[in-house]
């Protein structure tokens, strides 16, 4: 390798200095705008105070009350339930697995594979889960992504009761806003029928990034929704813009956004790493990566994030199951590839978006991206509303079979984790 090519790549301080004469520019517009949707909510420190209380358990269960009062009961039982310890836990799931050998096998704990499902669409899905895994002695994700109309959602009650339950069981949430794309803002695109066009722009043309930032405070202080879907590289800036301001935002790349190769991979992170704060964190804790990657892309880029200081920021989220219909060719399962890299990737994600194949296509009704887009009262009338609660638990069955998977090759997981200690 001629070194001295290399050292053509470095890049010279005084373009740091450029982009920061950007930056602080009191006439560059684009961030004027910026600032001014910011400022609407107060200083980063009050906005970062009134998420806080707004997260608060108590203050939750209020707003679920005034909503929804019936889910109070649910949440109880949650409650209940998770302090009693009545969910399996990993030490005696892994000798459902294994067996009495459970004990004497040393697993990968340092490569925990986080559990995912996507979506939780409704909270009655919470406590479907909860209630099959109580049962049947299974598992809870430890992640879940939720892509729904906001202000449906906030309207029926589910917002606070799924944040509120997701803080009982110690997992995470991803909340998909509504300035998405599929809202009309892309002139030339219609609605969710049409979603392959948004590859060809997202979505979220001229002033969208900034209605994305405003539609993100509301919900961040109102709600303490802290953890979001990106899925447009403005947005993207703007989540670590916002994030270098002190707001303390979350989000996670959508595999919508295309990322299919390392030096795609590369780009993004070079962005998260400019705009990261002193103690090297980031907003971007999520990166999902286009279905087409393979292993060796994301070892690749592995071997970058974990240069940059990510390792134990960013997460790799990698489909391993996809909706039945309207997204990717069947039978799409990658579970055979995870395993191949949860031994010495660290910070994985295993996303199942749809059931597994062989179980999900014999379906009345097969999952559907398409579904995510629905109102719920056109699921209802439509006669929907079981089938689509069938294939989100078809989802966490596939969850269920990755984790049987990785602890029988000694691998570890990462479920609910105040349910599964």
């Amino acid at each position: 390798m001629d070194e001295s090519l290399r050292q053509m790549l470095k890049i010279p301080y005084d373009r740091l200095d450029g982009l920061n004469a950007v930056l602080l520019d009191p006439d560059m517009q684009v961030l004027n705008n910026f600032l001014e949707v910011v400022q609407k909510y107060g200083t980063p420190e009050e906005i970062n105070r009134k998420a806080a209380e707004a997260r608060q358990l108590p203050n939750l269960l209020k707003k679920v009350e005034h909503t929804k009062p019936e889910y109070l009961k649910d949440l109880q039982w949650l409650v209940e339930q998770r302090d009693r310890g009545a969910f399996i836990s990993v030490a005696d799931y892994r000798r459902k697995v294994l067996g009495a050998k459970a004990d004497t096998m040393k697993f990968a704990d340092d490569f925990a594979v986080t559990l995912e499902v996507s979506a939780l669409q409704y909270f009655p899905w919470v406590m479907a889960i909860a209630e099959k895994a109580l049962a049947e002695r299974s598992l809870v994700p430890g992640r879940f992504i939720q892509v729904r109309k906001m202000k449906e959602q906030e309207a029926d009650g589910d917002l606070p009761a799924n944040v509120a339950s997701m803080q009982i069981i110690g997992a995470s949430l991803v909340e998909t806003l509504d300035t998405k794309g599929t809202d009309g803002s892309n002139v030339h695109l219609g609605g969710p029928e049409t979603i392959t066009g948004y590859f060809g722009g997202v979505g979220q043309p001229n002033h969208y990034p900034l209605k994305w930032v405003d539609e993100f405070l509301y919900y961040y202080t109102n709600y303490g929704v802290r953890q979001v879907l990106n899925l447009n590289p403005g947005t993207v800036l703007a989540g670590y813009l916002l994030y270098r301001l002190g707001v303390d935002i979350e989000f996670k790349i959508s595999v919508f956004m295309g990322n299919d190769n390392p030096y795609a991979g590369f780009w993004t992170l070079i962005g998260a790493k400019l705009f990261s704060r002193d103690d090297g964190t980031s907003p971007l804790i999520g990166f999902n990566w286009s279905n087409s990657v393979n292993n060796e892309t994301i070892e690749i880029t592995a071997q970058f994030r974990k240069k940059l200081g990510f390792e134990d920021v960013v997460r790799f989220e990698h489909h391993i199951t996809e909706t039945w219909k309207s997204i990717v060719r069947q039978p799409y399962d990658r579970r055979a590839e995870l395993l191949g890299l949860a031994d010495h990737v660290a910070n994985i994600s295993a996303k199942h978006e749809g059931g597994d194949p062989e179980l999900d296509q014999t379906r009345q009704h097969p999952s559907d991206i398409l579904d995510y887009f629905r109102d719920k009262s056109e699921v209802i009338a439509s006669g929907d509303w079981d089938h689509l609660q069938q294939n989100f638990l078809d989802k966490c069955a596939a969850v269920e079979h990755t984790a049987r998977a990785l602890t029988e090759c000694g691998l570890s997981f990462i479920a609910a984790e105040n349910l599964h200690k």
